[in-house]
């Protein structure tokens, strides 16, 4: 577990249905997708004690959890990835929720 009061949770929200470029999650131009880059570069944080992605789509769930991610499904009506994340957490253990952007497959853990 994390120094501090509790565990911390990462939560990544992904939804298929972008406006700008639909499945943008599931891209794999550089032959793993977008979400696995993202994913993996938020596992080197060692203060973190889970991560999960927080999606609507089942296509990105079964993504995640092939790569050995752990996914969970939220409702689709969601306004923002802040909301998604609500959802995403009320079921999880947790002192601290960190936000983590699913498109940066380059953020500095």
């Amino acid at each position: 577990m994390a120094r501090g009061a509790g565990p911390v949770v990462a939560v990544i929200p992904a939804r298929f249905a972008s406006t700008r470029l639909p499945g943008k999650p599931l891209l794999t131009e550089t032959g793993k997708t977008l979400i696995q880059h993202v994913y993996e570069q938020v596992r080197k944080v060692a203060a973190l004690d889970r991560i999960v992605v927080a999606t609507d789509d089942e296509r990105i769930l079964i993504a995640v959890r092939a790569f050995g991610g752990e996914a969970v499904m939220t409702s689709s009506h969601h306004p923002s990835g802040t909301d998604r994340i609500a959802e995403a957490v009320k079921n999880i253990d947790c002192a601290k929720v960190v936000n983590v952007q699913g498109d940066e497959p380059e953020i500095e853990p």
